[in-house]
């Protein structure tokens, strides 16, 4: 039997002037790494997007994303990469 550990978590990040908590879920069955992510905005709309490695960086992949989402871009990057040192 092979136990695959379900990997999630949530960091509070500034951008946009504001303070918004990014939910993470990292996805298990893809042959590259990819982590699911959902915020909400000012008026409670959930917005969700992924992200997946590019080379040695994070990237968000394939959706249009709000602007205050694009330039935290690298504060998800961080966060991705000390939860992936964590997890080893």
């Amino acid at each position: 039997m092979i136990i695959v550990k379900n990997i999630q978590f949530s960091c509070n990040i500034k951008t946009a002037g504001s303070l918004k908590e990014f939910n993470f879920r990292k996805l298990q069955n893809t042959t590259e790494p990819i982590y699911q992510i959902d915020v909400s905005d000012e008026r409670g709309n959930r917005h969700f997007f992924s992200m997946q490695l590019d080379g040695s960086d994070w990237k968000i992949r394939g959706a249009l994303v709000a602007h205050w989402i694009v330039t935290a871009e690298p504060l998800l990057h961080e966060a991705i990469e000390q939860q992936e040192i964590q997890i080893g």
